[in-house]
């Protein structure tokens, strides 16, 4: 923000001047309408705005229809069982622009206290010092729990190659392959993939031959989300790589040849309508309503679809790992938020009770029991139970296998704003219009590497 945009900002939080006069004059000095929406909004509900008023403090997500209860009822369990004189309040947030929103808001100094930042975003925040770093304090006898105790796999840019930490993970979504068992048996499919999984016999041969029995029933074989983790899934289960140093340094995956194999496997499908990109589906259909309605096979996503599953009608359904060699697989993504804490806080301790209460064990329990849509991110073995109690899906269990394994967003992807979205831009040739993957893997590196070089530099 300009000089001027953030004196009339802090003149409106001071309360000198009135909410319409705010409005008419933040336009004129060329602040967005969703930006004066934002501010206005996070002041009337904090009082006095700037994160943390001294008597309450707001956390802030993203969420559903079906998932703002959840974290509603959460925020009214804490006020009511924890012994303190700060009322915590929750506002819901819609996915669409929401990082946009938050950006704002930490401009404005209205951001909430404590609020989620998506894998591909957080580095954004670590490297211009918007949030909190947490050693210390999980490390201190004020913390649920240690760093230690949630998956290794998982921290991605929230972590800093030289062990810095800045936010927690409140849950996460392997990504699995889910199908229809109703679509493989109508294509003549007597053994299902997880019971070929549990036989060693999950290969990608076996994969392609159920691909192609479905797809000569005149349904898709597979629908592949437009997101570049789930290309990398069946790079990293191949066996190949997709970033080196851990995944801190350059994207590698043009000069890997298994991560070269595995995205001209999917390529190949794709140009024989074996595989079809969700990006062609026509526009309102997604790869969950493909699966529901039969017209495919196979999708690939996290625990979040679950409950839209459960609740269609005779729906079989059930998960399985990626095919690989030799039928078990190396490790594959993981998608993942983080709970942060604005560093302009005025409660920062009670900001972090919150925060820890909220990513504990019990706090992870509460939220995702009773057909919750993620895994818990902390290693317990009670919490783990949300996920397998009542066997749905029948073979549950492997979210947490693929958890245990698996890994958020490489911290190189993460630390670069937008470069998630890039490339999957600049992937979207390859399996729209058939451009050679080579080319396009090469391209990426060329453009990606100089901009993570640059940002890792900035996140030590």
């Amino acid at each position: 923000m300009s000089t001027s945009q953030n004196n009339l900002v802090n003149a409106f939080q001071a309360g000198r001047i009135d909410r319409r006069s705010f409005i008419r004059r933040a336009t004129a000095l060329g602040i967005s309408l969703a930006g004066v929406e934002a501010i206005v909004a996070a002041c009337t509900t904090n009082g006095s705005g700037g994160g943390g008023s001294g008597s309450s403090i707001k956390w802030s997500n993203w969420a559903n229809t079906g998932e703002i209860q959840r974290f509603k009822d959460f925020t009214a369990n804490y006020n009511k069982t924890h012994n303190t004189n700060v009322q915590y309040s929750f506002i819901p947030s819609a996915n669409n622009n929401y990082f946009s929103k938050i950006l704002t808001e930490l401009n404005g100094g209205v951001a909430p206290d404590c609020f989620y930042v998506g894998d591909g975003d957080i580095g954004k925040l670590v490297a211009n010092k918007t949030v909190m770093q947490l050693n210390d304090l999980l490390d201190s006898s004020k913390s649920k729990a240690k760093a230690s105790d949630y998956l290794p796999g998982l921290w991605g840019a929230s972590k800093t190659q030289s062990g810095k930490i800045f936010g927690v993970p409140v849950d996460c979504n392997p990504l699995l392959l889910w199908y229809n068992e109703k679509v493989l048996q109508d294509a003549g499919i007597t053994t299902m993939p997880a019971d070929m999984y549990e036989q060693g016999k999950w290969t990608r041969d076996a994969f392609q031959e159920m691909m192609d029995k479905i797809k000569a029933k005149g349904k898709y074989g597979f629908v592949l989300d437009a997101w570049d983790m789930q290309y990398y899934c069946w790079a990293t289960s191949n066996g190949g790589k997709i970033y080196d140093k851990d995944g801190y340094g350059d994207f590698i995956a043009h000069e890997d040849p298994k991560s070269v194999d595995a995205f001209t496997w999917l390529a190949d499908n794709t140009k024989k309508k074996t595989i079809v990109y969700a990006g062609s589906l026509p526009k309102g259909q997604g790869s969950d309503l493909a699966l529901i309605s039969g017209q495919t096979g196979f999708i690939s996503v996290g625990r979040w679809d679950l409950p839209e599953f459960h609740a269609a009608s005779g729906m079989k359904y059930d998960c399985v790992p990626f095919p690989a060699p030799g039928g078990k697989g190396g490790p594959t993504p993981v998608a993942l938020a983080y709970m942060v804490i604005n560093n302009k806080t005025k409660l920062k301790d009670q900001a972090f009770d919150f925060l820890t209460n909220y990513v504990s064990a019990e706090g992870q329990k509460f939220r995702l029991q009773g057909g919750g849509n993620a895994v818990p991110s902390i290693q317990s073995s009670e919490t783990e139970k949300v996920v397998t109690d009542g066997n749905d899906p029948a073979h549950a269990h492997y979210l947490i296998d693929a958890r245990n394994a698996g890994y958020g967003l490489f911290p190189a992807e993460g630390n670069v704003p937008g470069l998630t979205d890039d490339i999957k831009t600049a992937l979207d040739p390859v399996w729209l219009q058939g451009k050679d993957v080579k080319t396009a893997l090469s391209g990426i590196a060329t453009m990606a590497n100089p901009r993570i070089q640059k940002a890792q530099q900035n996140a030590q």
